[in-house]
């Protein structure tokens, strides 16, 4: 759900805002609703050489944990040029072969959209340039691995790992052409 254009921004934060507008109710009334709003945040899965490459990392209160790469776009970034720079600032890695996947919206109250980009051909270009508040080492895996991953109670990701979970076990031919997106064997 997007913010209705009549909503005012209540509260702006350094990471969420806050919108409320009046709603009319069925039955005439009205009342008054709330929405947060988020900057959009970037997921990429770079692939190589039939290998998936993720993030293990560790941040101050949130401990160590398993997630894509990717991060907040900035402001008057696209999301394209969002997740080439967060590729290369957290694994310190390259592509030129992308392809937007999805479009996540994980939240009702939440305007928020998580889009989800392969970088196929990935390689490595230099060192990592991390935020004083990341900690991060580059892992690989085979495909047939991942759902071990995904599973695995320190992943953070539940919308992609939701979704994959979700092709593999019940949509068969949805999952056959992901993994062909990807660019696996």
């Amino acid at each position: 759900m997007k913010i209705p254009e009549q909503a005012k921004c209540v509260f702006k934060g350094k990471i969420f805002d806050t919108y409320q507008w009046e709603q009319t109710m069925f039955d005439g009334s009205t009342e008054t609703f709330e929405m947060l709003k988020r900057a959009t945040a970037i997921e990429i899965i770079p692939v190589k050489d039939n290998k998936i490459f993720y993030a293990d990392q560790e941040q101050p209160s949130k401990g160590r944990f398993f997630s894509l790469f990717g991060g907040r776009v900035e402001d008057g970034e696209n999301w394209l040029s969002a997740a080439k720079r967060e590729l290369r600032e957290e694994a310190g890695m390259e592509s030129d072969d992308w392809e937007l996947l999805t479009v996540f919206e994980p939240y009702t109250k939440i305007d928020w959209e998580i889009p989800l980009y392969v970088a196929r051909n990935a390689h490595f270009i230099g060192a990592q340039n991390l935020d004083a508040g990341e900690k991060i080492t580059v892992k690989e895996c085979l495909f047939e691995e991942l759902p071990d991953i995904l599973t695995d109670k320190k992943f953070r990701g539940n919308e992609f790992a939701f979704n994959f979970l979700k092709m593999k076990f019940l949509e068969p031919a949805k999952f056959e052409e992901f993994k062909k997106k990807l660019g696996l064997n």
